[in-house]
C-alpha cells in the first residue's frame, strides 16, 4: 500500500507555514517547491517517483495551500526567501537539493546565490522570472506609474471575492481549462488539494488573492544576476517547448550561470513536470 506524506508546520515571521514530508528520514534531503497560486500536493507524482532514495520535503508557499495567509499581504520574493532559509535552518537538513517550479525555481535560485554552501544541486523548472524583453518595459514605466498601479492593484484585491464554485466538478472543469495538458486523474488531484469548502457549500481555492498583485519594485536585476552567479552547485534549467516563459539559453540570461545546462522539453508548457512526467523524472533521477 502506497502512504501519502504527513503534514507538518513550521514559524517564519510569525506566519505557520506548511510542509508535507515523505518519510525516510535519513536519507538524503529533496526539497519540492512549488509555484505560485499552487500548492505543495503538486509534486506528489514527482515525490512517489523519488521517496524511495529521498528524504522529501515539500512546503506550502505564505499564502498558498495549508500556509498562512500574510497579514499585510507581503509576498515579495524576499519574504519568501526567508520562509525558505526558516525551514531549512528549523529542520536543520542543509545542504539541500532542490527541485523547484516557475516562482519557487525563482525563490530557489536567490536562495542558492545567498547560501551556495546550502544546496548541493538545483533544478529550476522555468524559475527565473519575466523575460529581459518584459523586464526593460517594466524599467522604462516611471516610478510614480509603477507606484500607483501596485496601490490601485491592492485595493482590487482587497475588494476581491474570491471566486466560488457551486460544486467540485466545477473547479475541476476550471483546472482543466487552465492547463489542457493536465490528464483527468492529475487535474481532480490538483483541484481537491488546491481547493477549500466555504461556510455557504461552496469552494473556492485556496491561494490568497493578494498574491496576484507582487511588489512593484525588486532586487535590482544586476544584483539577482550576482546571485545567479554565485550558485556554485550543478543547476538544470528546464523549460517547456510551448510555454510563455522565455528560453535562457537563447535570451542571454545562462552566461550568468557558473554550471548551469538548459532543458527545453517538447511538447511541454509551463508545468512540464505534469506534462512531461516520465522524461521529467528520468532526467531528475539522472541529475540528481
Amino acid at each position: 500500500m502506497i502512504t501519502g506524506p504527513t503534514s507538518h508546520s513550521f514559524m517564519s515571521q510569525r506566519l505557520r507555514l506548511h510542509y508535507v514530508d515523505w518519510g525516510n528520514e535519513g536519507a538524503p534531503t529533496l526539497i519540492l517547491l512549488h509555484g505560485g497560486r499552487d500548492h505543495c500536493r503538486n509534486w506528489d507524482w514527482v515525490a512517489q517517483e523519488l521517496r524511495d532514495d529521498w528524504h522529501i520535503i515539500a512546503p506550502d508557499l505564505r499564502g498558498h495551500g495549508d500556509s498562512a495567509w500574510s497579514s499585510d499581504g507581503e509576498y515579495s520574493p524576499r519574504a519568501n526567501v526567508y520562509d525558505l532559509a526558516q525551514l531549512i535552518h528549523q529542520l536543520n537538513v542543509g545542504p539541500v537539493h532542490i527541485v523547484a517550479h516557475s516562482y519557487g525555481g525563482n525563490i530557489s535560485l536567490r536562495y542558492a546565490g545567498i547560501y551556495p554552501e546550502m544546496v548541493n544541486k538545483l533544478v529550476a523548472i522555468e524559475g527565473l522570472g519575466p523575460s529581459p524583453k518584459l523586464l526593460a518595459e517594466r524599467f522604462a514605466e516611471a516610478p510614480d506609474k509603477r507606484m500607483r498601479d501596485w496601490i490601485e492593484g491592492k485595493r482590487a484585491a482587497a475588494g476581491r471575492v474570491p471566486r466560488k464554485y457551486a460544486s467540485l466538478e466545477d473547479a475541476y472543469k476550471r483546472m482543466k481549462d487552465e492547463n489542457s495538458y493536465l490528464s483527468s486523474e492529475q487535474a481532480r488531484h490538483l483541484t481537491i488539494h488546491g481547493i477549500s469548502q466555504n461556510e455557504d457549500g461552496t469552494y473556492s481555492w485556496k491561494f490568497d488573492n493578494y498574491f496576484r498583485v507582487m511588489t512593484p519594485y525588486d532586487m535590482p536585476q544586476e544584483e539577482l544576476e550576482k546571485l545567479w552567479a554565485n550558485i556554485t552547485c550543478p543547476t538544470l534549467l528546464a523549460y517547456g517547448e510551448k510555454s510563455w516563459a522565455s528560453n535562457p539559453a537563447e535570451d542571454g540570461r545562462l552566461k550568468h550561470f557558473r554550471n548551469a545546462t538548459v532543458k527545453l522539453y517538447k511538447d511541454a508548457g509551463h508545468w512540464l513536470h505534469h506534462d512531461k512526467l516520465d522524461e521529467f523524472v528520468a532526467d531528475l533521477k539522472a541529475f540528481l
